[in-house]
């Protein structure tokens, strides 16, 4: 049972160190953001979206722990990486929108 539950906590360990930040595409107040806010929330976004796209170079050391030790965990970073940009690049994409109906 030791063993199981020893097995079990490294792979969470290994699974949970493999996410680069995924941000929610719309924000609970970004109708009432104005227009300067607006251009910082979409700065913030394209960071994550570059945040994102370093982790998935292999020179970063995580990578390249995850290729040696755990190799599954190598797939759930690439598919954590997509995840990611995808959401990063319609966050911005949805606040340019949000900045064109009030005339930015």
């Amino acid at each position: 049972m030791k063993k199981t539950l020893s097995i079990l906590s490294l792979f969470l360990i290994f699974v949970s160190c493999a996410t680069p930040t995924v941000v929610n595409v719309i924000g609970p107040n970004d109708s009432a953001l104005n227009c300067k806010e607006l251009s910082l929330e979409i700065a913030k976004a394209n960071q994550y979206a570059d945040e994102a796209q370093a982790a998935k170079k292999m020179d970063n050391p995580h990578n390249i722990g995850a290729i040696i030790f755990f190799l599954p965990g190598m797939g759930v970073t690439m598919k954590n990486v997509n995840e990611a940009t995808e959401a990063a690049n319609e966050r911005a994409l949805h606040l340019n929108k949000l900045k064109e109906k009030k005339n930015c």
